[in-house]
């Protein structure tokens, strides 16, 4: 409890910071704030991780070609799970998340510059043509686009039922879905909770999953097939438990 005291008002702080230059800068239309959202938000999570006594340790990302274009899918239990991926991914990337955090004074305008994707869940239209607008992109910049198909944090550590967006935009653009499973986080930080505390945080990264002769009809097994992936990439041997059979059909 003493770490989560000074930890957030510094927090706030290093966020305030450090949006607040990129928003000057895209206001002012300078040149440098494309370097600035690669830079920054990996400063910013390096340090929020090492603040809370946490560490990260990675395997697999030799399986992945970085500079490619792909569709990353994750679990979700904590926020150092953004920050675990932010940190230590090595690719062009960019978060689709939910419409509220462009919301946030500061970080929302510069979450918006930097191009991340805001879904609105609650109006299906929107949320689609949020998803249209990255399909547009996603080859063109060969950026790696990052899911939590599960929508939200996982309170007991399973796995929830995936949403389909994730899946249909990689069907719709032929890029491969990339499975990640991540352990640790959630002992750092849990939902519902202020606390935080040190410990290891564990990212495993699986093997590529090909979509480019699938069709749209095919989107259930392509979800099926990534979450049974990422499950095995946790290390909770029940992480399945209670949500084996679940799909969820919102975006």
């Amino acid at each position: 409890m003493i770490r989560a005291l000074w930890l957030y008002p510094a927090s706030i702080i290093l966020t305030l910071y450090l949006a607040g230059r990129i928003v000057l800068g895209a206001i002012l239309r300078r040149p440098g704030v494309p370097c600035m959202c690669r830079e920054y938000p990996r400063r910013w999570a390096r340090t929020l991780i090492r603040w809370a006594g946490a560490r990260v340790q990675v395997e697999g990302l030799e399986k992945v070609d970085w500079d490619r274009p792909m569709v990353v899918v994750a679990n979700h239990q904590s926020w150092f799970d953004v920050f675990a991926l932010t940190a230590n991914l090595p690719a062009n990337f960019r978060f689709v998340a939910k419409e509220e955090l462009s919301r946030i004074p500061v970080f929302g305008r510069a979450w918006t510059e930097c191009g991340h994707v805001s879904v609105n869940r609650s109006d299906r239209s929107q949320a689609i043509a949020s998803l249209e607008r990255a399909a547009g992109r996603i080859r063109d910049e060969s950026l790696a686009v990052i899911f939590f198909p599960e929508g939200t944090r996982s309170r007991d550590g399973r796995l929830r039922a995936f949403k389909k967006g994730a899946f249909v935009l990689a069907i719709q653009t032929g890029v491969p879905v990339i499975p990640v499973g991540i352990s640790g986080s959630r002992a750092v930080m849990p939902k519902g909770s202020f606390r935080i505390r040190p410990g290891l945080i564990h990212i495993r990264v699986g093997d590529p999953i090909p979509t480019r002769e699938l069709r749209h009809a095919q989107r259930h097994d392509l979800l099926d097939r990534a979450r049974q992936a990422v499950a095995g990439l946790m290390e909770d041997p029940d992480a399945l438990a209670d949500h084996s059979s679940i799909r969820g059909e919102q975006v």
